[in-house]
Parts: C-alpha cells; sequence; structure tokens
C-alpha cells in the first residue's frame, strides 16, 4: 500500500518568507480587540465554507485548545440558528460567510451587514476581525493546492 502524501512539500521551508508574513498577521489578530474564540470560529467557518478537511482540523483543535465547547464547534455550520452564539459572534460568522460565499445579490458585504457588525465591533475591533478573514483566506490556497495530511504531527504534515 503506498503512503498517502501531500501534494507539495511544507510551504515555510520552500519561502521561509512566509514564516514572516504568518507571525505578523498571528500578532496583528491577537491584539486582544477580538476574543481569540471568535477569531477562532471565523477561521473554523471559513475553512468549513471552503470544504478543506486540513484547515477544518487544524481549527476545530485550536479551539478545543482554548477550551471551546463541543456543542459551539458541532453546531457552527447551522450557527444562525444554533442557541450557543452570542450576537457578537453571530455579526462576526455573517461577515465571515458574506466574505467567503458569492453573493446572489450584489455585493458580498452591503452596508447593512456592514453596519450590523460594527454595532458589535468597534473600528480597531472590525480591523482585526478582517484582518482575522484575511489571514484564513490567505492560507485556504496553500492548503487547498497543497493538500497537507490532516489530523498529523506538523513534522508529517506536508509529507
Amino acid at each position: 500500500m503506498e503512503a498517502i502524501r501531500s501534494r507539495m512539500s511544507n510551504p515555510v521551508q520552500l519561502v521561509p518568507e512566509l514564516n514572516d508574513a504568518s507571525v505578523a498577521m498571528f500578532k496583528a489578530v491577537s491584539n486582544g480587540s477580538v476574543p481569540r474564540i471568535t477569531i477562532g470560529l471565523v477561521g473554523l467557518r471559513a475553512s468549513q465554507i471552503a470544504g478543506n478537511t486540513y484547515t477544518i482540523i487544524r481549527a476545530a483543535r485550536l479551539l478545543r485548545s482554548f477550551g471551546e465547547a463541543e456543542d459551539r464547534i458541532d453546531a457552527l455550520p447551522s450557527w444562525q440558528d444554533a442557541p450557543y452564539f452570542t450576537d457578537t459572534e453571530r455579526a462576526a460568522l455573517a461577515l465571515v460567510e458574506a466574505v467567503f460565499q458569492p453573493s446572489t445579490t450584489g455585493e458580498r458585504v452591503p452596508d447593512q451587514l456592514y453596519a450590523k457588525v460594527a454595532d458589535h465591533y468597534d473600528p480597531k475591533a472590525l480591523a482585526t476581525l478582517a484582518i482575522a478573514i484575511g489571514q484564513a483566506s490567505f492560507w485556504m490556497p496553500i492548503a487547498l493546492i497543497g493538500k497537507p495530511l490532516p489530523g498529523r504531527p506538523p513534522a508529517e504534515t506536508w509529507a
């Protein structure tokens, strides 16, 4: 039986400058203006929308390491009617869905959605939330193209 392999080698080893970008994004979203649980939920939801197993498992494990409840992780795909999320989290989740899913009615992030999110987040937090969505967007093509192995120890992910 042939061993399962990713499509490419570890991109951070191939392009070491990627590590600097990763550290900078992590620092930007870790500024304390948005709870790390919310940042984690945004990342997991983006991964679910993109349908990438590697990033879904990574994001879910990160949330678990923060102490996130299994019910909230399990219910995230149906957050709109699940009783587990705050209005502030719902605003963030609506924003990530608007960015990651095509719009059938025009603008992906209409003024009404922006205003709703801005009701829950001050300007710094809203910018941080946008960066968190961008962080998920940044890594998604790497994961989709490179096809790292999900659920493996870091040394075996890009095998």
